[in-house]
């Protein structure tokens, strides 16, 4: 009875790790293919932090949670850092080139335009200014 606990026990933990290590890579995959796409969004790096949001006009929680928390990293950083928006729906190709899947999606660039993190769904407010501060 107790081996058999042990074994599914066992079973589960290489589950979870196996899922953890799959998220893993696909954003790695992500932040690659941002890398390789900067160029897409702006002609020269704004050398500065810059926070590229993935939204569409239907999408509540883009709304209702991911702006607000958006706009508060962006009025506490102020010129510090720089906010692109993009329609999903009207720019389809650019988040197909980028690989994005969901919305909301946000990449957090360095300032010489280096994808550094990707958030598939709401970020908060608080991830979003701990991601930009250890850039």
């Amino acid at each position: 009875m107790s081996s058999e606990i042990l074994l599914r026990f066992g079973l589960a933990i290489v589950i979870i790790g196996l899922g953890l290590f799959a998220y893993w890579l696909i954003n790695q995959r992500l932040l690659i293919r941002a890398r390789n796409n900067i160029l897409t969004l702006f002609g020269k790096y704004p050398n500065k932090p810059v926070l590229v949001y993935f939204t569409t006009p239907d999408c509540v929680p883009c709304r209702t949670v991911q702006r607000p928390a958006i706009e508060r990293v962006s009025d506490l950083l102020g010129e510090k850092l720089e906010v692109i928006e993009i329609n999903a729906y009207e720019q389809p190709d650019l988040a197909k080139t980028w690989g994005v899947m969901s919305v909301p999606t946000t990449f957090v660039l360095d300032a010489n335009g280096d994808a550094r993190y990707v958030n598939n769904g709401v970020a908060r407010a608080e991830k979003l200014l701990e991601q930009i501060q250890t850039l």
